[in-house]
């Protein structure tokens, strides 16, 4: 058989042309690279999602002893995800070349006699824009009950009023443990544990916020609710009274603005609290849906003695009913919600398992916030590739598209970062996962997102990087006191530094969650959301935050730069941003050693630095020349944060 040879990358320039996502109308080259017998003919093959197919044939160039197909594409009118591959008919044979990593369905190419798995091109609408008060800039997290506890003189009023309701309120001073296991008569365990951080208390910290370079404060659910987390929400019109009054909230959002800081609550649509206005289960407001059947709320949720409580509950839980979100009542209530709350002081919203919310739902809020405020921001919780999540139908989920959300929380950047440092996989398996996301998604939805390294659901990352069982691996009991050996305490401290500096090299916004700066550590829900060590702060990561927050905040890089990476060898990994400067973050997660970066090192992004001129190293003070090259001597477990001087 006589030798044949063909090759595409679509994460490099001189394969795909622009990177990346294409707008609507738009056009992109594709470029095919061949050697050895002549082929007779090459077409890109290019469908859509539903399967309609449209070949285009190449025009054929010879570049070096190297036969170069290019095919130029004009994509749809409306958004849409493509898939291509290509077909080589050479000696009377056809060939395929199609992705060779058919889970990112990104990067280098394989050719095949059989049909091979399809390249992705993301078709977004031209029109779409993310508010640039939420693009790159440093976000922090915080779960209200749990982060600082100010003056509150209506805090009893509160306490009295949710024991009016018959539910329980438990008040715990700040340094006790976190309630973990079912009290007198409960079956399961009940969040109605307190710390009373609220909203005074946030006021109050807002030069703690500054300090560290935060630019958007991401609040979980605070209105009134039975429970300490707040995601049974009771009523959507109200503050809960433990965190303060609706006049605190103004104080608190005219606050935070005053200081430079957005706004962004939590918005949680896809159920209610069973103790509700709404719903009403235990008849503490009268008129709910489900002790009366002439009830508004009635139509919200479906009632069925085929569910195991006799109506649909998010995940079978009975305290949280599910509703309709598609009934036409329920939206423009959900939509008042949003508009009220925006007109209050808020600045966005951050929407609760937006993957369990209809598409056409998530429209209709877009469209409503943005007539209130076009600035706004509308944020999902997604945990998978946001580009490619299909709901359970099958068909392709529309959050990147344009018209529902401007980013979501980046859980795939965790997970790809977490398996890197903790070497289930090599450099050049995280700088595919990564390129293949910023190839995926449009750039200003890769701008707009909260890049995090840990949130309210998951364990702390201090945890997990040293070496932490998995959620729900451990009984609740045996996790409220799992501690790591002091070896692995030791890795997990040196893994964390180098995890976040990785996260603060991105071009998303990079989000804290409240307490990692600081140290804090605990396994999954409830332990990921003790209170914030107030007074016993770890000094060392304080100072390392404190540095990247400076870093970031210093550079417009940064914020706009473009980002291309770079796995120079199997334990390191390089970041670049350029464009308004320049800067490099490479880190080591092995041994010392030389480490030399080209600009080919780099060939695999939107753009390749310059590597040339003077870099300083901000970790260190010291500077290197460089001149097409760079090396650097990395230390053990070290990182270097590099800027053109």
């Amino acid at each position: 058989m006589p030798f044949i040879s063909a090759f595409h990358d679509s994460r490099q320039l001189r394969f795909r042309e622009p990177f990346g996502a294409v707008p609507t109308g738009g056009s992109v080259t594709l470029r095919l690279h061949v050697w050895g017998p002549a082929a007779d003919r090459a077409d890109a093959s290019l469908r859509t999602w539903n399967g309609e197919e449209r070949f285009w044939k190449g025009s054929s160039r010879w570049v070096s002893g190297t036969r170069v197909f290019e095919f130029t594409v004009t994509v749809p009118d409306s958004p849409c995800v493509l898939w291509y591959n290509f077909r080589l008919k050479a000696d009377g044979r056809l060939w395929y070349v199609g992705v060779r990593d058919a889970e990112l369905r990104s990067g280098e190419s394989e050719l095949t006699r059989d049909i091979p798995h399809d390249f992705r091109i993301t078709v977004y609408d031209r029109d779409f824009t993310t508010p640039e008060a939420f693009c790159g800039r440093t976000a922090y997290q915080i779960f209200p009950d749990r982060f600082a506890r100010g003056e509150y003189p209506g805090l009893e009023a509160g306490i009295a009023h949710h024991r009016r309701m018959g539910r329980r309120v438990t008040e715990k001073e700040w340094s006790e443990e976190v309630d973990f296991m079912p009290r007198g008569g409960e079956r399961f365990y009940s969040p109605q544990d307190y710390y009373f951080g609220n909203f005074q208390g946030i006021i109050d910290r807002i030069p703690y916020l500054a300090s560290l370079g935060v630019r958007i404060l991401y609040l979980n659910p605070i209105f009134e609710s039975a429970y300490d987390h707040r995601y049974s929400i009771s009523d959507y019109m109200r503050v809960d009274p433990l965190l303060g009054s609706e006049e605190d909230f103004v104080r608190m959002a005219s606050a935070l603005h005053g200081a430079g800081i957005k706004l962004m609550l939590d918005g949680v649509f896809s159920h209610t609290g069973d103790d509700s206005i709404y719903f009403d289960r235990r008849g503490n407001y009268g008129g709910g849906a489900y002790g009366d059947p002439s009830s508004p709320y009635r139509e919200w949720y479906d009632f069925d003695k085929k569910y195991r409580h006799g109506f649909r509950c998010w995940w079978d839980f009975e305290t949280l009913p599910e509703v309709e979100e598609l009934t036409p009542s329920y939206m423009e209530f959900t939509a008042s919600v949003l508009e009220k709350w925006i007109r209050l002081g808020a600045d966005g919203w951050r929407l609760d398992v937006a993957d369990e919310l209809p598409d056409e739902y998530i429209k209709f809020l877009r469209r409503r916030l943005k007539a209130v405020s076009p600035d706004a921001v509308l944020i999902g919780e997604v945990w998978e590739d946001a580009a490619l999540k299909r709901d359970g139908r099958g068909r392709r989920r529309e959050y990147v598209n344009g018209e529902e959300l401007d980013g979501v929380m980046d859980y795939p950047f965790r997970d790809a970062a977490v398996d890197f440092l903790l070497r289930r996989g090599d450099s050049a398996l995280l700088k595919a996962r990564l390129g293949a996301q910023l190839e995926g998604y449009p750039r200003c939805f890769m701008r707009a997102q909260l890049g995090m390294l840990g949130s309210h659901d998951t364990e702390r990352i201090l945890s997990v990087l040293s070496g932490c069982p998995v959620k729900g691996a451990l009984p609740r009991p045996l996790q409220a006191h799992w501690r790591p050996t002091e070896e692995n305490a030791a890795l997990g401290r040196k893994l964390l530094k180098l995890a976040s500096c990785l996260q603060f090299a991105m071009p998303f916004s990079p989000c804290i969650y409240y307490g990692d700066e600081a140290g804090l550590a605990g396994l999954a829900d409830p332990f990921c959301r003790r209170p914030y060590p107030w007074g016993r702060e770890d000094g060392e990561f304080m100072a390392h935050y404190r540095l990247l927050t400076r870093v970031r905040g210093g550079n417009a890089v940064f914020e706009y730069g473009s980002t291309a990476f770079a796995s120079p060898h199997k334990d390191v990994f390089a970041v670049a941003r350029t464009g308004r400067g320049e800067a490099l973050t490479v880190i080591n997660r092995g041994g010392a050693k030389r480490v030399s970066l080209s600009r080919d090192d780099f060939s695999e992004g939107e753009a390749a630095p310059l590597l040339s001129g003077r870099y300083r190293d901000e970790v260190t003070g010291d500077t290197f020349e460089a001149a097409g090259t760079l090396t650097l001597d990395m230390p053990e477990y070290g990182f270097a944060l590099l800027i053109l001087e």
